[in-house]
C-alpha cells in the first residue's frame, strides 16, 4: 500500500513577536520545523518576497540583530540573495539548509505595509499628526496636542502646512486639500491655533503657529487632505519647493540622512521615481539644504537608476558628517490645473484635477488675478489674454488656483459652452508633469 504523502504547508514562513503577521522576525518551516533567518545580506529584495508571499503589502523595512528578539530551534538560512520576483523565500538562494555562520542575535525581521507596527508608527507615534478616514496617504487632518488629537479647520490650514504633513508621513508631496469634513466629521476639539508651515519644515510641530483665529470653526469644516500615495520610505526636506532638497530615508523606524559620497544622477533618479517626483534634475552634496540629524543611514550609494527605491540600493556604512548630506532636484509633481485644446500647454480651456478626475471652470465671473495665479502655477509666465472665470476670486498670491476662493466643489449654474479659457505668454520655467512628460 502507498503511504500518503503530506502536501507542504500552505504557511511555509511567517513573521514572528512583531505585534501581529505582517512584522516580525522572519521564520521559516523546514523539514516540519520553524527556524530564522540570518540577517546576513538581508535586504528590501528578500523583504519584499515575505511580504507578498504573506499578501502583507509591500516590505517598508528591513531589520538585524535580532530586533524582534532572538529566535530558537535550527538557523535555516543565511546569506539570502532573492531577485525580488519570487513567489517563496523558498525560492531564494542561500548558503543552503542549515548552513550557515551566525546565531539567534542576529536574526533577520520585516515591517510590511500592512502591518500593525507601520500603522502605529505613522499614525500613534509620529510627532503629532494623522490623516484619518481616508484610504493609504489621505484622510482628515488630526494634530496631536497634550494626548488629544484634534481636527484641523478647513480655512486655517494650506498648502505650506499640506506639504509638511505629506512629508512628515512619508506620504510624498501633497496633492489636495479638501473641505467641508470630505473625510467625516471628526470628534472632539477643533485645533484652536493656526498653523503657519513655510513648507520646508520636517515635522508638523517645528512650524509656527498663532494663537489668533479670525473665526469660529466647527466639525463641518475639518480638513481632508490628499497626499501623492503610498508610504514612502524616502523624502525630501528643507526646501520651499516641492520634490527638492535633502534627502531623508527611513530605516528601522527613524529618518536619517545620505552622505553625498559618489552620489550621482542615476542615485537621485531612483529617489526622484520613488516619490513620483519626474526626472533628476540636479544633486547637490555639502549639506546644500542644511545639514540634517540624527543617523546617517547611507554611504556610496551604488544604484543602478532602475531600481524601485533607494533602499534597494547598494551602500555602506558611513564615515561622513552631517556636512556631507546630499540633496537633489527633481522636475516636479503633477500640476493639478492644466490648459487643454489651445495648441500649446500654455492655451487653453482650463481644467482642474479634483479627487482624481479633470472638470472643466465656468467663465462667468472669475478676475483676470486669477487667471494670473493659472498661468504662474503652470510656469507659464504672464497672462496674454485675459478670460473672466466663473465666481473664482484669488487674491493673487496663491501658489495654486485650487486655494482661490470659489462656490465649492461641483457648484455652478453654468454650461460647458462657458468653459473658461486663458492663454499665457508660453515662458516655461515650471516643474510640473502631465502623463509622465515633463516640461520646463
Amino acid at each position: 500500500a502507498c503511504s500518503a504523502v503530506r502536501p507542504l504547508s500552505k504557511d511555509s514562513v511567517r513573521l514572528m513577536d512583531g505585534g501581529g503577521r505582517c512584522s516580525g522576525r522572519v521564520e521559516v518551516l523546514h523539514r516540519g520545523q520553524w527556524g530564522t533567518v540570518c540577517d546576513d545580506d538581508w535586504d528590501m529584495r528578500d523583504a519584499a518576497v515575505v511580504c507578498r508571499e504573506l499578501g502583507c503589502g509591500e516590505a517598508v523595512d528591513v531589520l538585524g540583530n535580532s530586533h524582534f528578539g532572538p529566535g530558537s530551534g535550527p538557523i535555516w538560512m543565511d546569506d539570502v540573495d532573492c531577485s525580488g520576483s519570487e513567489s517563496t523565500l523558498k525560492n531564494c538562494t542561500s548558503a543552503g539548509w542549515g548552513k550557515h555562520d551566525c546565531n539567534q542575535t542576529k536574526n533577520a525581521g520585516v515591517i510590511c505595509s500592512e502591518s500593525t507596527e507601520f500603522s502605529l508608527f505613522f499614525y500613534d507615534n509620529t510627532l503629532g499628526v494623522r490623516l484619518v478616514g481616508g484610504p493609504r496617504c489621505s484622510g482628515r487632518v488630526e494634530v496631536l496636542h497634550e494626548n488629544t488629537w484634534a481636527t484641523v479647520c478647513f480655512e486655517d490650514f494650506d498648502q505650506q502646512d499640506a506639504e509638511v504633513v505629506c512629508r512628515e508621513l512619508g506620504c510624498g508631496p501633497s496633492m489636495e486639500l479638501l473641505g467641508a469634513a470630505a473625510f467625516g466629521r471628526g470628534e472632539g476639539q477643533v485645533w484652536t491655533e493656526e498653523l503657519q508651515c513655510r513648507g520646508n519644515e520636517s515635522q508638523i510641530n517645528l512650524c509656527p503657529k498663532s494663537s489668533t483665529l479670525t473665526h469660529d470653526c466647527s466639525h463641518d469644516n475639518d480638513v481632508g487632505l490628499l497626499c501623492a500615495g503610498k508610504k514612502y520610505m524616502v523624502r525630501l526636506v528643507n526646501s520651499s519647493r516641492p520634490c527638492t532638497g535633502r534627502v531623508e530615508i527611513l530605516h528601522q523606524g527613524q529618518w536619517g540622512t545620505v552622505c553625498d559620497d559618489d552620489w550621482d544622477m542615476r542615485d537621485a533618479a531612483v529617489v526622484c521615481r520613488e516619490l513620483g517626483c519626474g526626472e533628476a534634475v540636479d544633486v547637490m552634496g555639502k549639506a546644500h539644504f542644511g545639514p540634517g540629524s540624527g543617523p546617517i543611514w547611507m554611504n556610496k550609494v551604488a544604484c543602478s537608476g532602475s531600481e524601485s527605491t533607494l533602499k534597494n540600493c547598494g551602500s555602506i556604512k558611513h564615515d561622513c558628517s552631517h556636512d556631507s548630506d546630499v540633496g537633489l532636484v527633481c522636475a516636479g509633481k503633477k500640476c493639478s490645473v492644466r490648459l487643454v485644446d489651445g495648441g500649446s500647454r500654455c492655451a487653453g480651456r482650463v481644467e482642474v484635477l479634483h479627487r482624481g478626475q479633470w472638470g472643466t471652470v465656468c467663465v462667468f465671473g472669475m478676475s483676470t488675478i486669477a487667471a494670473v495665479v493659472v498661468c504662474r502655477e503652470l510656469g507659464c509666465g504672464e497672462i496674454l489674454r485675459p478670460i473672466w472665470m466663473s465666481h473664482v476670486d484669488c487674491s493673487g498670491t496663491e501658489s495654486t488656483v485650487k486655494h482661490c476662493g470659489y462656490l465649492g466643489w461641483g457648484k455652478h449654474s453654468c454650461l460647458h459652452y462657458y468653459d473658461a479659457e486663458l492663454i499665457c505668454s508660453g515662458m516655461l520655467k515650471s516643474v510640473c508633469i502631465f502623463n509622465q512628460s515633463i516640461f520646463y
